[in-house]
């Protein structure tokens, strides 16, 4: 089965504490909200400590157009995205050489924060030196789902071509969509949530000679993979766009559609490959916010420790829509898996839907 060999992370320069978030919400949304300190209330019970931005957060309080926002979308894209990639082909803790560009047959492209033609890899081939024939593969509009389901992609193109090496490169900035004058709660709740980050995964097919490139005794596989769309729940979560850009859709019932819709899909799943939740030692869930990781436990009646990993990505990064699940991958990664102890990884996202894939360490 297809391999995930390395991962890696490019974190953006600015670093906001979650006080002061606090604080700029406070400035915005005191004179809409007249309970705004009982609002605010979901910036500390959210449990994030720190997040990392694109730009200073003096940026984000003076009124940029969508087109400004766009270009520094693709500005920042492009450097933490080729930063990612080099990081990830150079990783010494998961490889035992660097691997070369040349040696990429396809760069899976996820992103759902900005609009890029030529997309953000084409313009990154320019600047690394990758193959012209390399295969690019952009995916836009999966939210906080497209880390997992660009996983998924590399795992059936890598089927394909089992000599293939996929490289999976999730650019999200959220923050960069940010409305200052947007004064629904939805934006407020975003605002205590969402951040920017940059991740990349390097996915090897069958006939990839694994023995003279991995570091760890142990990889993940990929076995299988589960897209799911609910049917009638487009309003659930996504952007509404506009002339001033791209306002958050964000419903609060996710968490109380998770615990009613995740078990049997996931049940579903892992009954397909003669498995049981029982079964899996290693659960890499999307941090999507403390009250989505709850809704995990209530919903598979997992124990708390399960999502450790998660909610400590979710306390140092807060949630960075599709990179989430790779910087949750990675540190499952750094940890090790015994041999053919198997894996989940879940991640929900517009539609709504979710995305699921089987892992075993082998």
């Amino acid at each position: 089965m297809p391999s995930i060999l390395s991962i890696a992370e490019a974190v953006p320069p600015y670093e906001i504490k979650q006080e002061q978030a606090m604080d700029f919400a406070r400035e915005l949304f005191t004179e809409r909200f007249k309970d705004i300190e009982r609002l605010l209330k979901a910036f500390q019970n959210g449990q994030i400590e720190k997040r990392h931005m694109a730009k200073n957060i003096d940026w984000y309080k003076e009124e940029q157009s969508l087109a400004e926002k766009n270009n520094a979308y693709i500005e920042s894209a492009v450097t933490l995205g080729k930063q990612a990639i080099v990081n990830c082909l150079k990783n010494e803790t998961f490889l035992s050489r660097e691997i070369d560009c040349q040696e990429i047959d396809a760069i899976i492209y996820v992103s759902t924060t900005g609009m890029a033609t030529p997309s953000i890899e084409a313009r990154i081939m320019n600047l690394l030196p990758f193959r012209s024939h390399t295969k690019r593969i952009p995916i836009w509009g999966l939210g906080c789902a497209g880390g997992a389901a660009g996983l998924s992609r590399a795992f059936e193109y890598c089927k394909a071509y089992p000599e293939a090496k996929v490289l999976v490169l999730s650019v999200e900035l959220c923050s960069l969509t940010f409305q200052r004058n947007d004064f629904s709660k939805s934006n407020l709740i975003g605002t205590s949530l969402f951040a920017d980050g940059a991740s990349c995964a390097l996915v090897c097919g069958d006939e990839v000679n694994l023995r003279y490139l991995s570091e760890k005794k142990t990889v993940p596989e990929i076995i299988n993979t589960q897209s799911t769309l609910m049917p009638d729940s487009l309003d659930v979560m996504g952007w509404d766009i506009r002339n001033q850009g791209l306002f958050v859709v964000f419903s609060r019932d996710i968490p109380s559609i998770i615990e009613e819709w995740l078990k049997p899909n996931v049940s579903h799943f892992l009954t397909e490959n003669g498995l049981e939740l029982e079964d899996i030692e290693h659960f890499i869930a999307h941090p999507g916010g403390k009250k989505v990781i709850d809704a995990y436990i209530k919903s598979l009646g997992i124990p708390a420790s399960m999502t450790d990993i998660s909610l400590d990505v979710l306390r140092n990064y807060g949630n960075m829509s599709s990179a989430t699940i790779l910087y949750v991958l990675k540190r499952f990664m750094e940890n090790g898996g015994e041999k053919n102890s198997y894996g989940l990884c879940t991640a929900l996202g517009p539609g709504f839907s979710s995305e699921l894939l089987l892992l075993k360490w082998g």
